[in-house]
C-alpha cells in the first residue's frame, strides 16, 4: 500500500515536470519565447501590449490636431497592457493620429508613418482613436489602417534579417477590416520602396487579394508578398490548403529559411490551435531570396514614396524574428496571444 502512495505520488510530480513548462510558456510574451527558442525578435511592435515580460517603454506616438503636440503612450506596468487613459487625456477635445510604433526589441526599428514629417512619401497617419478594443480586461488602440496610410523604417543596418539570411514574422490582424488593395503588408521589404525582383521581399500579407486567380472562396487570406505577387502557397497555382480567416480577431504568422523552404499559419486569435497553410518549398525564381531589410506596415513594397498606399487593415501587434522559428515557438506564441486576451 505504501508503495502504491509513493508510485503515485512519482507519476504527479512528474506530470506536474511536464506540464509546468508548457503552461509556462502560454502566459509568457511573445519575443521572451522567440528568445528562449534561439530566434530573437529583430524589432517588435504594438499598439495593444508589451510583447517582452520586461519591457516598460513607449509602444507608440500619437499627434493632436490642435497645436501638432506629440505624446509617447506607454503600458500600464512593465510587460503590461497599453495606457490609452494618457491617450484619451492627451486628445480631449480634439483629434490624434498615430505616428511612430515603438520597436521593443531594442534595434532602434521604429515605424513612422511613410509622409511628410514621417518616413517621407505620398501617405498619411493613422487615426489614433478609430478603434478602442479590450486586452487583458484593458481599453486599449489599434492601428487602424485605411488606403492611404502605412508605416515604414530601412532596418537593414539595425538587424533586420538580409539576402537568404532565415526570418519568422506574425502579426495579430483583423478579419473584419481588409480589402483587395495592394497591400496589406507587415514585414521585410525593399529599402528603396520599388518594386526590386523576385524575392525581395518577405511579408505576411492579409488580404482578399487573389493576385494569380483561381482562388477558392473570397478570403482573406494569410499569403506570402515575397514581391511580383501574393503567394498562397509554393507556386501561383492556388493552394487548396489555404482557408479564409473571417473572425475579429486573426494570427497570421510567416517564415522562411531564404533557400528552400518557407511555412504559412493562421488561426483565430482568440481561442484554437494554428492551420498550417502551407510548409514547403520556395515558389520558383525565389531560392535564394534576396532580402532588403526595410520593414513595411500596412502597404507594399513599391510603396508609398511616389505613390499611395490602396489597402486597408488592422493591425494589434507584431514582431520579425532573426531564424527560422520551430513549430513548438509558433505554438507557443499563439498561446500567448490567447492569453492576451483580446476581445
Amino acid at each position: 500500500m505504501r508503495s502504491s502512495k509513493i508510485w503515485a505520488l512519482a507519476v504527479a510530480v512528474a506530470i506536474a515536470c511536464v506540464t509546468a513548462p508548457v503552461a509556462a510558456a502560454a502566459t509568457s510574451l511573445p519575443c521572451d519565447i522567440y528568445a528562449a527558442g534561439g530566434t530573437p525578435c529583430v524589432a517588435a511592435h504594438s499598439t495593444t501590449r508589451a510583447l517582452y515580460a520586461a519591457y516598460n517603454g513607449p509602444l507608440y506616438q500619437v499627434r493632436r490636431g490642435s497645436d501638432s503636440r506629440t505624446a509617447s503612450i506607454g503600458v500600464l506596468a512593465r510587460g503590461g497592457y497599453a495606457d490609452a487613459a494618457a491617450q484619451d487625456a492627451f486628445c480631449a477635445g480634439t483629434s490624434c493620429v498615430i505616428t511612430v510604433l515603438y520597436d521593443q526589441s531594442g534595434h532602434g526599428n521604429d515605424l513612422a508613418y511613410q509622409g511628410p514629417g514621417g518616413a517621407g512619401g505620398h501617405d498619411t497617419p493613422a487615426a489614433a482613436a478609430r478603434e478602442s478594443l479590450t486586452a487583458g480586461g484593458h481599453k486599449v488602440y489599434s492601428l487602424y489602417i485605411n488606403p492611404g496610410n502605412s508605416y515604414w523604417r530601412n532596418g537593414s543596418s539595425t538587424g533586420v534579417p538580409k539576402g537568404s539570411a532565415p526570418e519568422g514574422e506574425y502579426m495579430v490582424t483583423s478579419g473584419t477590416h481588409v480589402n483587395h488593395g495592394c497591400c496589406f503588408d507587415y514585414g521585410n521589404s525593399e529599402t528603396d520602396r520599388r518594386a526590386d525582383g523576385a524575392g525581395a521581399m518577405d511579408a505576411i500579407n492579409f488580404s482578399t487579394s487573389c493576385w494569380f486567380g483561381g482562388c477558392t472562396g473570397t478570403g482573406p487570406w494569410v499569403q506570402a508578398d515575397l514581391e511580383y505577387g501574393l503567394f498562397p502557397g509554393g507556386s501561383s497555382k492556388w493552394n487548396p490548403n489555404q482557408r479564409a480567416f473571417t473572425d475579429r480577431y486573426v494570427t497570421a504568422m510567416l517564415k522562411n529559411n531564404g533557400t528552400t523552404r518557407f511555412a504559412l499559419k493562421g488561426s483565430n486569435a482568440q481561442a484554437g490551435a494554428l492551420s498550417t497553410l502551407w510548409d514547403g518549398a520556395l515558389p520558383h525564381g525565389y531560392n535564394p531570396m534576396r532580402k532588403q531589410g526595410a520593414i513595411v506596415l500596412g502597404s507594399g513594397g513599391d510603396c508609398c514614396a511616389q505613390n499611395t498606399n490602396l489597402s486597408q487593415g488592422t493591425f494589434y501587434e507584431g514582431a520579425m524574428v532573426s531564424g527560422y522559428p520551430s513549430d513548438a515557438t509558433d505554438t507557443a506564441v499563439q498561446a500567448s496571444i490567447v492569453a492576451a486576451g483580446y476581445r
